[in-house]
Parts: structure tokens; C-alpha cells; sequence
């Protein structure tokens, strides 16, 4: 009786334990399924954000890169092959890639890729390539510096296409500093350079000169012919100005017919009377308009760079101008001290 009670006993233990071990068991297999669950869900969000990221990287024109340093092993996303023109996924040499660079670019990024990885940091560089294609293209690059025991291993960072920014800010630039028309410096570049070559002229007594030319003329041809006709004699006639002022420091058109010159030489008076009958001589040239032959004339103010002011300066070519067109025209003057009082009505402007 005692034995089949012990035997009742232990298939009662066991029964538990294997209801137990169950339980047991279910609660593994639930673990498992949730932890494979929460893994495939992590994952489907991982296949997300690198989708994400690619479309940005790829309206952005942006790419990953990685150099090792023990091997200069590199390493790009799609988008850095794209920047090069190069096919997706083909072998890498750091020394093939960098025969892309522009010379200047490539000087500039050895100088400072050098430096980030002896000081262990990075840096940021705007270079200039010329494609597997072809095609000359900017990127900016940004890179920093991993080491490990005060070793420098690695360098990584993004590439960016540039290209486009560049060429709209190269585009702000002209129209900031250059007349759309003729290709000459406009008014405000010119009145930077008249201040920059005052302060010259100030530190070095360097002599120099500032030439006004105001077409004789040329209302009429406006008149007759239009302003079509009138803007391609300006083109034509700035033309003639930048060769025959190839020595000056800048040639400008600072008005509608109206050009201002900055010349620097020895013996600055005669240069400067030279430099105008040059200028008269090619304005005076035929124009040739829509087959036709149309004749400019051109009167010039001269004034020499001394204590005055470039305000002032500027003024006193304005009166000399004004006073070469109160003597018949197609000439030039040079100011002195006396023409105000030569001059009944002289005309000023100031430098805004």
C-alpha cells in the first residue's frame, strides 16, 4: 500500500513539474516570438531611415566616405561615385581619385587633410573636381579624424555637390560687382577700387590718375537708330576702351554713356593725356551698326591723385570733363586749380 501511495506521489510531482516545465516552456517560445517581432519590426524601421536617408542624400547631393589611414582604403556611398561620374560600387585607388582635383584644390586638400590628421581633427573644404566624364563640378568636404591610443586611423566624413550653389553665387557676384550690358566694372565696384587706390596712393605715393569719358553723340544714334542700336555701340565701344586701357587699373562704366578709368604710372600727367588721346582716337573710330558706319566722339576728364578726397577727385574729372565738352568736344582736359573760375556753370558728383 506504502509503495503504490509512493508511486501515486512521485506521478503527482511529476505531473506538476512537467505542467510546470510547460509553462515554463510557452513562456520561452512567447519571449522568443516578441523578441523575433520587436528584431523584424527594428529592422523594417532600420530599411525606413536608410530609405530615407538615401532620397536626402540624393536630393541633397550628399554622400558617405571613409578612408583607413593604414592603407588609404577607401570607402563611398552611391552618391560620392555620382559626384565623380564614376560607376556605383567599382574599386577604389586614393591615388586615381585624386587626379580629379583641380591643381589648386588638390594642393589645398593635402595641406589640410595633413594637418587634421597630425592634430587629430578635421576640416571642411570647398574643391574643385573635373569628372570621370568630364565635367568640372564643385563639392564641399567635410572630414574628421578617429584615432585610437592618440593614433590617428581613419578619416571619414560627407562629400557634397556644390556645383549649382557655386554657379548662382558666382552669377550674385558678377551682377554685384560687373555691368550686364558691356562686361565692365560697374559703379560700385569702381568706387571700391577709387577708395582702395586713394589708400594706395596715400601709403606708397604711388601717382595716379582718374580718367571720365562721356560719349559725344550718342543720344543722337539713341534717337535715330534706337536703343538696341545704342546698346550694341556701347558693347563696341567698351571694347575698344578695355583694349586700349589694357595697362589701367580698371575700366568701368559708371552711367549710361559714361565710363571712368584708374590708371597708376610714373610721369602720371603725361601718361594719363596719352592714355586719353588713345581713347578719343578709338571712340572716334566707325562703329559698325546693322551695316551701317556710326560715328562717336568722346570728351575726357582727367584728375591727378593728390590730398583731395575721392569725392573730390572725382568731382574735379567731372569738371574737367564738363570743360572738354565746353571746348567743342571729341577732346580732353586736365584739371587745375583755375578751372573752377574758367567754368560758368561746373557740374559735381560725390561718390555715394
Amino acid at each position: 500500500m506504502r509503495k503504490n501511495e509512493l508511486t501515486l506521489r512521485n506521478a503527482r510531482r511529476l505531473a506538476v513539474l512537467r505542467r510546470r516545465d510547460a509553462a515554463v516552456i510557452a513562456g520561452l517560445r512567447a519571449q522568443i516570438a516578441e523578441q523575433a517581432a520587436l528584431i523584424q519590426d527594428q529592422g523594417t524601421l532600420l530599411a525606413h531611415s536608410r530609405k530615407i536617408f538615401e532620397r536626402s542624400s540624393a536630393a541633397a547631393r550628399i554622400g558617405v566616405w571613409e578612408c583607413n589611414l593604414a592603407g588609404e582604403h577607401l570607402t563611398w556611398t552611391d552618391m560620392v561615385y555620382d559626384i565623380f561620374e564614376l560607376p556605383r560600387g567599382s574599386a577604389l585607388d586614393r591615388g586615381r581619385t585624386l587626379e580629379f582635383y583641380t591643381p589648386g584644390s588638390l594642393e589645398e586638400l593635402h595641406e589640410r587633410r595633413s594637418k587634421a590628421i597630425e592634430e587629430g581633427t578635421g576640416f571642411t573644404l570647398d574643391a574643385q573636381i573635373i569628372t570621370a566624364k568630364g565635367n568640372r563640378r564643385w563639392m564641399r568636404i567635410t572630414a574628421t579624424v578617429e584615432s585610437e591610443n592618440g593614433v590617428a586611423v581613419r578619416i571619414f566624413g560627407m562629400k557634397q555637390d556644390i556645383t549649382e550653389e557655386k554657379i548662382l553665387a558666382d552669377r550674385t557676384r558678377y551682377l554685384a560687382e560687373f555691368d550686364v550690358l558691356t562686361g565692365l566694372a560697374n559703379r560700385t565696384q569702381f568706387q571700391a577700387r577709387l577708395l582702395e587706390t586713394k589708400r594706395r596712393h596715400v601709403e606708397t605715393g604711388q601717382p595716379c590718375a582718374l580718367l571720365l569719358v562721356d560719349l559725344d553723340g550718342f543720344k543722337k544714334v539713341n534717337d535715330t537708330f534706337g536703343h538696341a542700336a545704342g546698346d550694341e555701340c556701347l558693347k563696341q565701344v567698351a571694347r575698344r576702351l578695355k583694349n586700349v586701357c589694357g595697362q589701367a587699373d580698371i575700366v568701368a562704366r559708371i552711367g549710361g554713356d559714361e565710363f571712368a578709368i584708374l590708371s597708376s604710372a610714373h610721369h602720371m600727367e603725361d601718361v594719363a593725356a596719352r592714355l586719353a588721346g588713345d581713347i578719343i582716337g578709338v571712340v572716334s573710330a566707325p562703329l559698325d551698326q546693322f551695316g551701317a558706319a556710326l560715328k562717336l566722339g568722346a570728351s575726357v576728364g582727367i584728375s591727378l591723385f593728390d590730398a583731395s578726397t575721392p569725392s573730390e577727385l572725382l568731382r574735379r574729372a567731372d569738371m574737367a570733363l564738363y570743360a572738354a565738352k565746353a571746348a567743342g568736344r571729341n577732346t580732353f582736359e586736365v584739371f587745375r586749380a583755375d578751372l573752377n573760375t574758367r567754368l560758368k556753370n561746373p557740374r559735381s558728383v560725390a561718390v555715394a
